[in-house]
């Protein structure tokens, strides 16, 4: 699938939101990081310069026009209403005011779009393989309060199945939860390991939700040099997937 269109150093969402919802990826470049979080860094949790964070977070708000609503990700299932006066604790946030936008960093994880068909409400999700197994999807479904029939969701970049490896046990968790999920996992060269596909174990636990509305879930951070990887490089940066409504 095609991860979406770009315009500059932005990545623009392909799929039917409404006119009025705006979305985008960052990606590494158009900022002033220095290696190895050249140049875009928004994240302020990575030993980034702090001055170099607040610019590039600068540059991003001026050039959308919109207000972020930053987060304090802890791989967990909290789902706060986006604010940005305030950095949450949590790994999910929406909105239904226009010009703050709801926006999750990510760098192998899977950041994932909502809002209804409407476009009144917006949200988006942080979800590593422990935050998807402990159900932040279903917790963001239940905060921005929209039937799941009216739900549209774009699954961002994220590490691709060729290179996400994980133990037995990640696959066992996923399983006990939803037996379809084996399709998302594939036995690695490695004994007792697996190649697991985050978008599909999305989509499967989307689809258990009654959300048929799912879109993007392409590439692979791992290997795409646009994007900031942690399994490529420990030590790096974050980039953003925002979304909001327009004024």
């Amino acid at each position: 699938m095609s991860l979406g269109l770009e315009r500059g150093n932005l990545l623009i969402p392909d799929w039917p939101a409404p006119a009025r919802v705006r979305s985008c990826i960052t990606t590494r470049a158009g900022g002033v990081s220095l290696p190895p979080f050249a140049t875009f860094n928004l994240g302020s949790h990575v030993d980034d310069q702090p001055q170099a964070v607040a610019e590039n977070r600068r540059r991003l708000a001026t050039t959308l026009g919109c207000q972020p609503a930053w987060l304090e990700q802890v791989h967990g299932i909290r789902v706060v209403e986006a604010d940005p006066l305030r950095v949450a604790e949590a790994d999910a946030s929406w909105t239904a005011t226009p010009g703050i936008a709801s926006v999750v960093l990510t760098a192998d994880c899977l950041p994932l779009l909502f809002c209804d068909r409407g476009g009144t409400r917006v949200a988006a999700a942080h979800a590593g393989w422990r935050g998807l197994a402990a159900g932040v999807l279903e917790a963001t479904l239940d905060a921005l309060g929209v039937p799941a029939e009216q739900v549209l969701v774009w699954l961002g970049p994220a590490i691709g199945p060729q290179a996400f490896e994980v133990g037995g046990e990640v696959r066992d968790i996923f399983l006990a939860q939803h037996p379809q999920a084996a399709e998302a996992f594939v036995a690695s060269r490695n004994p007792g390991r697996f190649m697991a596909d985050i978008y599909q174990l999305a989509r499967i636990r989307l689809a258990a939700c009654g959300v048929s509305a799912i879109y993007g879930g392409g590439g692979c951070t791992y290997s795409d040099p646009r994007f900031f990887s942690y399994r490529r490089a420990a030590r790096t940066g974050r980039f953003a997937s925002l979304i909001w409504l327009a004024n």
